[in-house]
């Protein structure tokens, strides 16, 4: 299971939001790169950013910054916020991400998901679905975690693998930033309905004990980033658990 270390940036500084608010919002670096350092230096590969100024904005702010802040250290990078064209997901990729983690566009504009993965394969492309629980069922929410649409969960799943998408991140926005545990049972139904998915799981984790208990989920990886900054255990400790 692969460890996908997270840094949300505002103003060039690692912050995390609860439940997508940016009221509630905790500074935790004001040095990316040598936050990004520290996880490789533990042994992690990979690296999950999400730009919220472009989530803000509606179009990627700092894609060449993140670049600039990991160059060199070995670790490959996941980035998303405010990509909600087809042209602003090519300029994150032409700068060199590895992939571009795509929300709302997926839900709006499936086909854009389909041309991106033509042009560039499927490893390059995320598509990013924030849910909403109604009623005991998952929903797309979109546009920053401000909208809710009427697009549950299997039928986002089905479409995205018909436009040839592999990569999946579901996150359970009520979990998200306030360590209250994972939705294993959310990434254990999407894993039985839809096996060739590669799940990444998001939101909620609080301890080791949440990790082994996702290790059986059917999840290809989790994202870890509030949890990791408030020392409720490193990076090193997460991967001894998922390896």
């Amino acid at each position: 299971m692969i460890l996908y270390p997270a840094m949300d940036l505002i103003d060039g500084k690692c912050v995390r939001l609860s439940k997508g608010k940016f009221d509630a919002k905790t500074e935790y670096n004001d040095d990316p790169r040598a936050q990004a350092k520290s996880f490789a230096d533990q042994g992690a590969t990979w690296l999950h950013v999400v730009d919220l100024d472009g989530t803000k904005a509606g179009a990627p702010l700092q894609a060449a910054f993140i670049q600039a802040s990991v160059e060199g250290l070995g670790l490959k990078v996941q980035t998303g916020g405010g990509i909600r064209s087809l042209d602003s997901a090519r300029q994150v990729l032409d700068a060199g991400i590895d992939r571009v983690v795509i929300g709302s566009l997926s839900v709006a504009q499936p086909e854009a998901m389909g041309r991106l993965v033509q042009d560039y394969g499927s490893e390059r492309v995320v598509a990013a679905l924030d849910l909403v629980m109604q009623d005991g069922a998952p929903f797309i929410a979109t546009h920053g975690w401000q909208s809710v649409s009427d697009k549950p969960l299997a039928w986002a799943c089905q479409t995205m693998i018909d436009q040839g998408v592999s990569h999946i991140l579901m996150t359970d926005i009520s979990k998200d930033g306030l360590l209250q545990g994972p939705n294993v049972a959310l990434y254990q139904q999407a894993a039985q309905d839809f096996p060739q998915l590669k799940i990444q799981a998001s939101g909620g984790v609080s301890s080791l004990d949440d990790l082994r208990q996702l290790t059986s989920s059917g999840a290809d990886g989790v994202i870890v980033g509030k949890a990791i900054y408030e020392k409720r255990f490193t990076v090193a400790e997460a991967l001894e658990v998922l390896c």
